[in-house]
């Protein structure tokens, strides 16, 4: 009767550690420092549309096993964004006053539950603050994207004003190209599984 109880016992006790350990497994959070990204950036003039590209870029992702995003920043050098045209290069760093605001940043503030559908489809919206040209604003913008066993990839669109802020629209030619004021941020984030830490 004793051993049946110590048995009984550690069978329980068995089933405990595997449980807890099941649990952890499947609730706790990974982590990249380390990911791909792509910011492109596009508005419009009274002559032709443009268009500029950010790729190096630096950030955090933090995402729970319950498909939390509970930490997300991207940030970059106003002199990474490139449009292949050097005088708009030069146009661009002015009008973010890049000597002074030399840094573009988004930082979630809310963390947002990704919605995963059957073919792994992700949607999610995401609010967090941006700043740019030193001045910082709350967006909040829908994104879409896929979870796959190679890892996440999200995408969303941020239409924003120059005007919103401080910026002034750039011109050219001695005043006959003159941008538009609106413009929208297109943000891409590729997250590979083998860049995804476990942290507890």
């Amino acid at each position: 009767m004793y051993k049946l109880k110590i048995k009984k016992l550690f069978m329980l006790a068995l089933t405990g550690v595997i449980l807890l350990s099941a649990n952890t497994l499947f609730s706790q959070s990974q982590k990249a420092t380390t990911f791909t990204s792509t910011i492109t950036i596009n508005g419009t003039s009274n002559l032709h549309d443009w268009n500029t590209k950010v790729e190096q870029i630096k950030g955090e992702f933090i995402v729970s096993g319950s498909n939390v995003i509970q930490t997300l920043n991207v940030q970059f050098p106003v002199q990474n964004i490139k449009s292949g045209d050097r005088l708009m290069d030069k146009k661009t760093y002015e009008t973010l006053n890049s000597s002074k605001n030399p840094t573009i940043a988004f930082t979630l503030t809310e963390p947002s539950t990704a919605i995963i559908g059957n073919n792994n489809d992700i949607q999610v919206t995401l609010t967090g603050n941006l700043t740019v040209a030193g001045v910082t604003k709350k967006v909040s913008f829908k994104s879409i994207g896929t979870k796959t066993t190679n890892g996440y990839q999200v995408s969303g669109t941020v239409p924003l004003k120059l005007s919103d802020f401080s910026m002034k629209a750039p011109t050219a030619l001695l005043g006959m190209l003159k941008t538009g004021d609106a413009v929208t941020i297109k943000i891409e984030v590729n997250v590979p599984e083998q860049n995804l830490v476990a942290i507890y």
